[in-house]
């Protein structure tokens, strides 16, 4: 069926205009004043609203296996939770264990995303190194649709890429044309100092913070951008917690090289002062790395998100339940990382960005939706309110309020990291595909609706080499 969507205000990240939006078959077919509805067109009334492309969220983990359990979010709860915030794709990731060959991780997530009920894609992490390796990021690249490959700097005798895995990694991905993601953290220092403070006695969540300090994030994310310069690689860092990285990434984009830098919606608005809850379920539930940092980090992140030396906005979302993190109840270092968002991302971004005047709209946009699209190459199918674009759109109130909270989010988890919290801007409808998925608080999905997601590469380091041998080529004066 055709939904138009008449009499709001269209805002991306470029313009804002009054015009109505018209959807069939899947796309955007029309977008002017005053248009007429097809036969058996649903029509959605967006007076006094606006309507945005949905918003992306470049970093997901549903059903993640992880420190010896399994997220409670999976990829039908977790994508219909999504949507109800007016997020209308993630991009996952597949995390093979050591040793396991990448392309049998890549197909076992895929076999988990089918019950997706929105559109989602994958990073492929890689976690150790040999030929099989690079020949299987070859396949990725060219027959899968994956276009970036993440790095985990941190979980030393787990996950950790040392320099080697780091190098190799990068030099494969630039022959590729695909981009390089990395989680920032000194994974040798953040070992040692968790040994050390649990030593000392310190054993509940308050020692989380205190094992993983600003100053072993940015030398993560300094190296991790030194690597990527000599290599010439892009690069984009997740989930950037403090100063320091901020300063590093900034210091980088203003020599010229490719760095994007991404930050999770909890990084701006809670401070470390949650790890000191007396209550163990209450500080256990927000450990997740990096943690959240003191005030004058959020201040930062804000200005580097308003300054565009910081260009998307993700969650990060992992959720585990109360019950998962009391694996942790004697030593801060067995809690499971991880904490939920991404019903509520858009929500507390809007009140507390766009509302206090730090963000316009068309910023708004552009950090929750077309900024990622454009990075990770499916501009303008996504991210955009474009004739012939992916009709996922978010229809959003600006009066609308709502209090967040576990009791009434449609996420699988126990806990929300932003419980209480008050927020005026909601989203009232949501389209994926074209159709009408949540409608003023009610959800409308069908599982394995959602579409895996092709991302094409980038151009190749071979093709930039041509290029620039053909630029460097005599001319018949030089002759």
């Amino acid at each position: 069926m055709a939904v138009l969507i008449k009499g709001g205000t269209v805002v991306t990240a470029e313009h804002t205009w009054r015009a109505d939006v018209l959807c069939d078959e899947g796309k955007i077919q029309a977008i002017r004043e005053n248009l007429e509805p097809l036969p058996k067109t649903e029509v959605i009334d967006a007076g006094g609203q606006y309507v945005m492309p949905g918003g992306i969220d470049p970093h997901t983990h549903m059903q993640l296996p992880f420190m010896g359990t399994v997220a409670s979010e999976d990829f039908e709860s977790g994508t219909a939770a999504a949507l109800a915030g007016g997020t209308t794709m993630i991009i996952d990731f597949v995390i093979p264990s050591p040793q396991q060959n990448i392309l049998e991780a890549y197909n076992q997530w895929r076999a988990w995303a089918e019950k997706s009920v929105a559109d989602y894609s994958f990073h492929v992490a890689i976690t150790w190194w040999d030929d099989t390796v690079a020949a299987d990021m070859k396949t990725l690249v060219r027959e899968k649709g994956v276009n970036s490959f993440k790095h985990f700097m941190a979980y030393k005798g787990a996950i950790m890429c040392d320099d080697e895995i780091l190098v190799n990694s990068f030099s494969r991905a630039i022959e590729l044309g695909a981009i390089v993601t990395c989680h920032a953290e000194n994974g040798e220092l953040v070992y040692r100092l968790q040994q050390k403070i649990f030593d000392m006695g310190i054993t509940g969540p308050e020692g989380h913070p205190l094992s993983r300090p600003p100053e072993v994030e940015g030398e993560a994310a300094n190296r991790a951008i030194r690597i990527a310069e000599v290599l010439g690689v892009p690069l984009y860092l997740v989930h950037n917690s403090c100063k320091q990285s901020l300063e590093a990434i900034t210091r980088a984009r203003n020599e010229g090289q490719r760095v994007y830098g991404e930050v999770l919606a909890g990084h701006l608005l809670i401070d470390d002062s949650v790890y000191r809850d007396k209550d163990f379920d209450t500080a256990a539930a927000y450990v997740m790395s990096p943690p959240f940092r003191s005030q004058e980090h959020q201040e930062a992140l804000w200005r580097g998100l308003q300054s565009g030396n910081l260009q998307t906005t993700a969650t990060d979302h992992c959720c585990f339940c109360a019950d998962q993190k009391a694996a942790g109840k004697d030593d801060f270092r067995m809690i499971p990382n991880g904490t939920a968002g991404v019903e509520n991302r858009m929500e507390v971004l809007w009140h507390h960005g766009v509302s206090t005047g730090r963000l316009t709209m068309n910023e708004f946009v552009a950090v929750t939706s077309s900024n990622a699209a454009k990075i990770f190459n499916i501009f303008p199918r996504k991210g955009s309110i474009a004739v012939g674009a992916d009709a996922d759109i978010v229809v959003w109130d600006p009066e609308a309020t709502k209090t967040i909270s576990a009791k009434t989010h449609m996420q699988k988890i126990d806990f929300n990291i932003f419980e209480g919290m008050e927020v005026k801007g909601c989203a009232s409808h949501t389209l994926s595909q074209g159709n009408v998925v949540f409608s003023n608080g009610s959800l409308k999905v069908e599982r394995g609706a959602g579409r895996y997601v092709d991302r094409p590469p980038y151009a190749t380091y071979y093709d930039a080499m041509t290029k620039r041998a053909e630029h460097k080529k005599p001319t018949a004066v030089e002759r």
